[in-house]
């Protein structure tokens, strides 16, 4: 996962599509080029891109993001290692609906945040387990949801990533525009031994010398559905196999699908009361979850935590000068609230 570690302490962060090979959170220098590495400006409205402000100010961690999806009206899904990392403070809001950072769109309190209970970062030796959260923001938003997809798609499905995250593997410089690239669903064995599995997709870029990186942690996934419809398939999570660079390695998403159950019960234990003079927006097809609590075995795994083994393969360790810090995943970190 895309991690943000100070040198000498230990933090665990997973990528937020800012950081692909590692999922992980990055510090925002401000800047041009091309966000997910080598990707390409959006090149159609995303009303269920979320982004998720946060910073390290202890760590060097300045003005840094993670991505989320908007799955319901009042839910966003995002990586559990954007909000379960020590050093990381959120700014307490979420940006709903636009394809500029800091600007535009809809703008929500966090209300309350929910990390899977089977959360485990790998830590760089391994991939992370269970590496998904749902954000309760204050109050419903307009903007129309994703609907999460029944399945995946079989290796070589077409999908395309999101994110605000780094446009470079050496540099943290963030775009002001939201930024896209089409890849494809990769086989288990295009990532490392022990990285994917069926609640872990391995993700392979289209377009050489591209793919997620730091910053783009959290973010989504997605693939063509009905109607030609965009579905929600992945969350950045980190990248595929160890001591890559962002743009030279696969990508590792967490399989949305796989963890529909855990979804749906943890928003309906926690659904905020409606209010008393109004009545929230009814979803439309585009928010609708899958209800049918049939996810396949993985994901019953995964809401026990016990997914398969991971091998124990030295994760990639990346120091940004300018923040004086080692990268383990693409996105940035959050404190861990669970």
């Amino acid at each position: 996962m895309f991690s943000f570690k100070p040198l000498g302490r230990r933090t665990v962060r997973t990528a937020s599509v800012g950081a692909l090979a590692v999922a992980a959170c990055t510090t925002v220098l401000a800047g041009s080029a091309k966000a997910i590495v080598n990707g390409s400006d959006s090149s159609e409205s995303y009303p269920f891109m979320a982004v998720i402000p946060e910073s390290a100010p202890s760590q060097g961690l300045i003005d840094g993001n993670c991505g989320a999806a908007l799955i319901d009206r009042q839910w966003v899904l995002t990586a559990a290692h954007c909000l379960a990392v020590e050093g990381i403070e959120l700014d307490g809001i979420v940006r709903i609906g636009t394809d500029h950072r800091k600007s535009g769109g809809t703008v929500r309190k966090i209300d309350r945040s929910f990390v899977h209970p089977g959360y485990t970062n790998g830590d760089n030796k391994a991939a992370n387990k269970n590496d998904i959260a749902l954000i309760r923001l204050d109050r419903p938003v307009n903007q129309k949801p994703i609907k999460i997809a029944d399945e995946p798609g079989r290796p070589g499905t077409p999908t395309r990533l999101l994110g605000f995250g780094t446009t470079s593997d050496t540099e943290l410089t963030f775009p002001d525009r939201l930024r896209e690239l089409n890849t494809r669903r990769g086989a288990e064995s295009e990532c490392a031994p022990g990285y994917a599995d069926r609640t872990r997709l391995c993700t392979i870029t289209t377009k050489p010398k591209s793919m997620a990186c730091f910053g783009d942690s959290g973010g989504p996934q997605i693939k063509k559905g009905r109607g030609d419809r965009w579905e929600l398939i992945g969350v950045t999570s980190g990248p595929g196999a160890p001591k890559v660079p962002c743009s030279e390695g696969p990508g590792l998403y967490t399989s949305a699908p796989a963890y529909v159950n855990w979804i749906t019960k943890t928003m309906k234990a926690d659904a905020p009361a409606p209010a008393r003079s109004t009545t929230p927006p009814a979803a439309d097809q585009g928010s609708s979850l899958a209800t049918t609590g049939t996810a396949d075995k993985s994901s019953a795994l995964a809401e026990t935590g016990t997914n398969c083994n991971t091998a124990a393969i030295a994760g990639a360790a990346y120091r940004a000068a300018s923040a004086r810090a080692q990268v383990r995943s693409w996105a940035g970190r959050v404190p861990v609230r669970r």
